[in-house]
């Protein structure tokens, strides 16, 4: 069986569901497994419930990274951000996909299928796949922060 890492989860509401086989066909090309968790179709959905999904497949250590997309990458992305143990990054070219894993660790990469093109899409998700975190602890500081909830004083 693969390890996690090996597994990619991937979710996406109606208005991300035209770009999820340009996701697909990177993860298939890198030889990954795909974790699909929908949506199937153009029939409208809410993109919480698909974030909630892949989140809790990520948190429960099911798939290592993950993918969503929606219209924008926004509202999906403020969805699996919920979690704590989520780091979604919002990206729309190769640099912001390599530093959202190089610096934020991002475990995963929300795109817009309505603002980014499917060669630009799967730049974003190549680089976000090969980019390994550069840690160092500059960068650990700030990212197991991210993982903290907020204080209330």
């Amino acid at each position: 069986m693969p390890g996690s890492d090996d597994i990619v989860a991937v979710a996406c509401d109606h208005g991300g569901f035209a770009l999820k086989p340009a996701v697909l066909e990177v993860l298939q090309e890198a030889g990954l497994e795909v974790l699909d968790l929908g949506t199937d179709s153009e029939d409208s959905v809410d993109y919480p419930d698909f974030a909630q999904n892949l989140a809790e497949a990520v948190i429960s250590g099911r798939a290592g990274r993950g993918v969503v997309v929606c219209g924008t990458g926004i509202g999906i992305s403020i969805a699996a951000n919920r979690y704590p143990e989520v780091r979604a990054a919002v990206c729309h070219d190769e640099t912001t996909a390599r530093l959202a894993r190089e610096h934020n660790n991002a475990n995963v990469l929300a795109l817009g299928a309505r603002v980014t093109g499917p060669e630009v899409a799967k730049d974003c998700l190549r680089a976000f796949l090969q980019t390994p975190f550069s840690g160092g602890e500059r960068h650990e500081r700030r990212v197991d922060k991210l993982g903290r909830l907020p204080s209330s004083a």
